[in-house]
């Protein structure tokens, strides 16, 4: 079967050929991104700081809970090809979209009441035991931050593929800079929000400020979670009203018909394997996101023990390394990747990115807030380079045909690799504090150094990345597909 017996569906809508996307509609799609900004902060900047400094859980425990989220990754692939072939509520991913965010937001919400039983557990026996409350709480906190890792999966891979699906080749990266600045923009609104709420919390135990209470945290830390939830349920509705169907190409260039009864997942993921480019671009993603993610779980810790910041001023320092990932999104999408090309503005970001944590170590050395905002407004503007470089390569090494399948294993990349840095970065620090013992520093600065050594490792897989090597394959292989042609 070919993929040109197309017959009009209702996302068709009677249109031939979908718009072009103005500047209004992309900013208000990127209002989805601006919300899964909003939400990481309240677990990677608000509950981990909570966990590791205010409640003293371990940072192995603290970080492996959250990073479970991450490591249920595998999901998306099936999630993606699941909207390629399956519609919910009349649609290939809205659908997806608008019901992953509503279950993100309630386990968030049931997640940070799990972490409140700990702590009074940890203040009662005056520090972190083993014992069935702790275990049995662990366990289903773990568990919560899985159907979390299910929820976000179930959203943000059809959000992605809808990208695929309502753009073409040559207007990508201005889009990918657009829609991703919108998720930055969440995170710096959410460091702002988080200070707003939570400023009046103050750090550490001293004859002045005695040691911050369950009780005390409670209050401020569950309004600041359920506004935010709140919020982002409603930003992906506005975001994502009438897009898809007003914009989407997925008809035009390929029969739904074709993809439900021709290209399942088995044979989605034979088109998946079937160039070695997916494999080097896989790892090359997963080297990446390890390098940006492993100081997630650890950062706002850092700035409590070595610099001695309250709740409210570690969250903020999202807001600086924020505002330098829009000005690093701007710049790549619409001035750097035009002039200089995807994969060597991907090298740079790494380069820069790994300088950049050899200024976070310096600035925990001479213990100045200043040198370290600074140094997180530098490590934005180089995330941004690299991330919109490495997104402009995954779109371009995505086929049509199977946009969710590929989006799916993208994803899983990323995910994967996100969840195991934010292990990493708890058990490195862990591992940091039982060798340098007192010496906070060099604990942390462990962590630091281990991501400039990995972001510089990431380049030596993408110098073997061929995007012309893996359209042909692909291409080749989807039509066998089609055809049912291909063993």
């Amino acid at each position: 079967m070919t993929t040109n017996n197309y017959q009009p569906t209702e996302i068709d809508d009677g249109i031939s050929t979908p718009p072009e996307l103005n500047i209004f509609t992309i900013l208000r799609l990127g209002l989805f991104n601006l919300g899964v900004g909003l939400m990481a902060v309240l677990t990677l900047a608000v509950l981990n700081r909570v966990m590791i400094t205010e409640l003293a859980i371990p940072a192995s425990i603290a970080a492996g809970t959250l990073a479970l989220s991450q490591l249920v990754a595998p999901i998306r692939v099936w999630l993606g090809q699941l909207s390629d072939g399956k519609k919910i509520f009349g649609f290939h991913r809205t659908g997806y979209i608008r019901t992953g965010i509503v279950m993100a937001g309630v386990t968030i919400l049931i997640a940070v009441q799990l972490v409140w039983i700990l702590g009074t557990n940890i203040e009662v026996n005056g520090g972190w035991q083993w014992n069935p409350v702790t275990i049995g709480t662990s366990v289903g906190l773990g568990i919560i931050f899985i159907l979390h890792g299910v929820a976000l999966s179930a959203s943000s891979t059809p959000f992605t593929a809808l990208l695929v699906d309502i753009s073409e080749e040559e207007t990508r990266s201005k889009i990918v800079a657009i829609i991703w600045s919108m998720l930055m923009v969440g995170i710096v609104i959410g460091g702002i929000t988080g200070n707003v709420f939570l400023g009046s919390l103050a750090v550490g135990e001293t004859e002045e400020n005695p040691l911050i209470s369950v009780a005390d945290l409670q209050t401020p830390i569950n309004m600041l979670f359920l506004f935010v939830a709140g919020v982002v349920v409603i930003l992906a509705l506005v975001g994502t009203w009438n897009i898809e169907k007003k914009y989407s190409r997925f008809h035009l260039r390929a029969s739904n018909e074709a993809r439900q009864e021709n290209i399942g997942l088995r044979q989605a993921l034979k088109v998946l394997t079937s160039s070695r480019q997916t494999a080097i671009f896989f790892f090359f993603l997963m080297m990446v996101t390890i390098s940006l993610f492993m100081q997630e779980s650890v950062l706002e810790p850092y700035g409590g023990d070595v610099f001695g910041m309250g709740i409210g001023e570690t969250t903020l320092l999202n807001s600086f390394w924020g505002v330098g990932i829009l000005l690093g999104y701007s710049a790549t999408g619409f001035l750097v990747i035009p002039r200089i090309g995807k994969k060597n503005t991907t090298r740079i970001g790494c380069v820069l990115v790994a300088a950049c944590f050899l200024l976070i170590i310096f600035a925990g050395l001479t213990q100045n807030e200043e040198i370290l905002k600074a140094t997180m407004v530098l490590f934005g503007i180089a995330a941004g380079i690299t991330t919109i470089g490495s997104l402009s390569l995954m779109l371009d090494l995505t086929v049509a045909e199977t946009a969710g399948t590929f989006v799916g294993a993208w994803g899983l990349s990323q995910a994967m690799a996100r969840g195991i840095a934010i292990a990493l970065g708890g058990w490195v620090l862990d591992i940091g504090k039982l060798i340098f013992g007192s010496n906070l520093w060099l604990a942390y600065s462990t962590v630091f150094f281990s991501e400039a050594l990995v972001a510089l490792t990431a380049i030596v897989l993408l110098n073997k990345v061929n995007i012309k090597e893996f359209k042909e394959s692909t291409r080749k292989a989807t039509e066998l597909v089609m055809e049912g042609d291909l063993d």
